[in-house]
């Protein structure tokens, strides 16, 4: 699976953010109450985070062919960043307009931020094959 300690680098944070991000989808979709302080009442809500699951399970797949596939490595990474960034700035908004929300949402603004940030600092590493095969 890393075959140098650049392949590390440029997959550890896409292998993180698939451990976190699909056994959080399946909560969302099946289950958001038992993990965080979420009451669905109407069936739109229900679909909403079905819809949100899915979404994030579409992005996992395609961090999971990155680790496996070397041509997927600039999306994976592009698509990363705006995944995690979109949801921690989003969240970080959320403190500021909604008040502290719970220890796992904190925590899940934390990592989505520095995941984000570590998939720009990957990025921007010079003398890195970042084309597209």
């Amino acid at each position: 699976m890393f075959k140098t300690k650049q392949d590390f680098t440029h997959k550890i944070h896409l292998i993180i953010s698939v451990c976190i991000v699909v056994p959080i989808s399946f909560f969302y979709g099946f289950n958001p109450g038992s993990q965080f302080d979420i009451h669905l009442e109407t069936i739109d809500e229900h679909n909403f985070f079905k819809a949100i699951m899915g979404l994030y399970l579409g992005f996992s797949i395609l961090w999971i062919l990155r680790v496996f596939k070397s041509k997927y490595l600039k999306t994976a990474i592009i698509t990363n960043i705006i995944f995690m960034l979109g949801l921690g700035l989003g969240r970080t908004l959320g403190f500021f307009m909604d008040g502290n929300p719970t220890f796992g949402y904190q925590f899940g603004t934390f990592a989505e931020l520095f995941l984000g940030l570590y998939g720009c600092w990957v990025l921007s590493i010079k003398n890195t094959n970042f084309a597209e095969k």
